[in-house]
């Protein structure tokens, strides 16, 4: 039996752990962003697995299932006023100050983006007495004025929150560079990783989009600009972040660089064909017996008769590429 049979006996896939759990899948993609259920990854190359011995420890604990489902339960913003006793109006302030911090979100019909907030924080928001002055009466000027001039910390403090999760999910220097590189725009990564063949390594250990909307879909968009960090003061921080796990990436290993295309030497080690062997035979001309004496440029027929240097290879790539009949029709 291999090493990867066993693995796979010993672990089990998020869809069967999610059953085995008595979870809905998004109370248990939740049971595992809060680190309730740690997940490992597939030696096989299959994404995440959770290994059996972490089910056994899970449904051993005390209040299994229920306790386990009150830990991920997240609600929106109607039930979430009701759990700390508050109007809809006053808990929308709350989370747009950053007080209480979403930990999922989606997009309804209308496109609109909706928050979640565990329960669970909610009510230990509403249970501390500091929190008391926040919950009733009048908001604190200054609070008042920062969301009258539009204060919403709502995306950044989810994607402060998303960042963790993702970093908690590898510990390979590269990957952990493109999870902090997934939340800027790619013109700051640009600008931070200069070396295409690191941006290119970055692109292909980027984490999952959090929406599963057709990509460039108007849904696949609105979810994109969530996700991504738009405060100077937070692309100032993930720029500075970036830089230095790109460094410890860097000390770790170089980034892959593609394989170098194969010299033509195959090419042109084989015999020319017969029509484009140059005729030696053939007395000189006059004119050519007047103009032997002159440097010659080279003709169609070197290439294939003549040792190349590397300056006449790239010559005759760059005239093929001038060439628009050179070039294969694309297809529309």
């Amino acid at each position: 039996m291999s090493a990867s049979t066993i693995t796979q006996s010993a672990t089990s896939s998020l869809s069967r752990a999610a059953r085995e759990l008595e979870l809905r899948r998004g109370e248990f993609d939740l049971a595992l962003h809060l680190g309730c259920v740690r997940s490992v990854p597939d030696e096989g190359g299959g994404g995440r697995r959770v290994a059996r011995a972490e089910i056994d420890r899970v449904r051993a604990e005390d209040g299994f299932p229920e306790v386990l489902r009150e830990r991920v339960k997240a609600v929106g913003t109607t039930e979430g006023a009701a759990l700390m006793g508050v109007t809809t109006t006053r808990f929308t302030r709350l989370a747009r100050l950053g007080l209480v911090v979403p930990v999922k979100f989606y997009l309804n019909r209308y496109r609109a983006v909706v928050w979640l907030y565990l329960a669970e924080e909610l009510r230990q928001f509403a249970a501390d007495q500091q929190n008391a002055p926040l919950m009733t009466g009048r908001t604190p000027q200054g609070l008042r004025d920062q969301l009258d001039e539009g204060l919403d910390l709502r995306p950044r403090n989810w994607r402060g929150r998303h960042l963790g999760f993702l970093l908690r999910q590898t510990e390979d220097p590269w990957a952990q560079a493109a999870v902090v590189a997934s939340l800027l725009d790619p013109v700051e990564v640009a600008e931070i990783v200069k070396d295409p063949h690191e941006r290119a390594s970055l692109d292909s250990l980027r984490p999952e989009r959090v929406s599963q909307a057709a990509p460039e879909s108007p849904a696949a968009r609105i979810a994109e600009r969530v996700a991504t960090a738009d405060d100077p003061d937070e692309i100032s921080w993930l720029r500075a972040d970036l830089a230095q796990s790109l460094s410890e990436a860097r000390q770790d290993r170089p980034a892959p660089r593609p394989t170098p295309i194969a010299s033509l030497a195959a090419d042109s080690a084989s015999p020319d064909p017969p029509s484009l062997v140059p005729r030696s035979a053939a007395p000189p001309s006059p004119i050519s017996a007047q103009h032997a004496s002159r440097p010659r440029l080279p003709g169609p027929d070197d290439r294939l008769t003549t040792p190349e240097s590397p300056r006449t290879h790239r010559l005759l790539g760059w005239l093929r590429r001038r060439k628009p009949d050179a070039c294969p029709p694309t297809a529309l």
